[in-house]
């Protein structure tokens, strides 16, 4: 049984799953058919190109570019089920060793990428629209954790983050929209955070990098909706990957608190919070996202994970009351 509220379903058989829309689109239409704004006029559009016409008739399959592709990641989850669901997959990550495990399986073409690198995101296109012709679907899930307080994490530590996780999606955003334009199709998904609902301490950096991604993910699927390019952004919960294991890494290498030595414990601890007992498996995570990304006209915000209900619940809640539930969480 689903109970339905104002911004989101609970499906009370299956906690970890929901679909959330956001507090700005609380009106949820989803997809768009309006067509009060209509900017065709505003921009000629290439043809598509015959060796994307070829390609198209060739593979009759979805050529699906992910980030973040290494091995117990949730990047890796997605590429294994978008191949399960008959579609080219071009699996990137910063390291080919990362995803040695794909390297003898026909369906994954596999590229070494540095979301940091303009000449590494122009590189790996132009292998890819060499060898299909296009790119249907591109899955922005590169990202990096960083844990600590905010009044003493190193700025160099922030800058990394941000470009990793902002500026990252949005080079490679730039880099695919002339492609798909020019056929006038494609999908472009990004990957947030339910922590945008509800921030915590100790994972302000990386919230915020979230609720900058959110921002600019909004903002694509009105602009590029003209284009016929479909924006959709991926909110996970908590879901098992190997992310905690990565934000512990890279804490280890902060210097030692001088004002937050006494939360030393709570801080660390924050960094695998969400590879709890409880959170979601990473293939039911993937199977569903997926399942949403392929349909015909898919949803512009979907959530899935541990805490989806949680934090969607906790945004609508007046602020002391949400100060004092996360000051009592995080010893704070």
């Amino acid at each position: 049984m689903a109970v339905f509220t104002s911004h989101c379903t609970i499906d009370e058989d299956n906690p970890p799953f929901t679909f959330l829309s956001p507090p700005i689109n609380a009106l949820k239409i989803y997809p768009y058919q309006s067509n009060f704004f209509n900017c065709q006029s505003l921009l000629p559009l290439r043809q598509t190109t015959q060796t994307s016409r070829t390609s198209m008739e060739s593979y009759g399959q979805e050529v699906v570019l992910i980030t973040g592709c290494t091995q117990g990641g949730i990047g890796h989850a997605l590429a294994r089920e978008f191949a399960n669901n008959n579609c080219l997959v071009v699996a990137t990550a910063r390291s080919l060793t990362s995803m040695r495990d794909l390297d003898q399986d026909k369906r994954f073409y596999l590229q070494e990428l540095d979301v940091l690198s303009d000449e590494s995101v122009q590189h790996v296109l132009s292998n890819v629209v060499e060898r299909y012709g296009r790119v249907d679907i591109l899955v922005n899930n590169a990202g990096i954790q960083c844990v600590g307080p905010l009044a003493e994490i190193p700025l160099s530590a922030m800058q990394n983050t941000f470009n990793t996780n902002v500026y990252g999606t949005m080079r490679l955003v730039q880099a695919v929209v002339p492609h798909m334009a020019s056929s006038k199709k494609g999908k472009i998904v990004n990957v947030g955070s339910v922590t945008v609902m509800a921030p915590v301490p100790w994972a302000g950096v990386y919230t915020a990098t979230k609720a900058a991604l959110h921002s600019l993910t909004d903002t694509l699927r009105l602009e590029l909706r003209p284009l016929g390019i479909t924006v959709i952004n991926v909110v996970p919960g908590a879901v098992k990957s190997n992310i905690g294991n990565s934000a512990v890494a890279s804490y280890n290498q902060m210097p030692e608190w001088k004002l937050y030595r006494p939360f030393e414990k709570a801080i660390r601890e924050r960094a695998h919070l969400s590879q709890g007992l409880a959170a979601t498996p990473t293939e039911e995570f993937a199977k569903k996202t997926v399942a949403a990304i392929l349909k015909e006209n898919p949803p512009a915000w979907f959530s899935i994970g541990q805490f989806s209900t949680v934090m969607s619940i906790m945004h609508h809640l007046p602020l002391s009351i949400k100060d004092f539930i996360l000051r009592r969480k995080f010893n704070c």
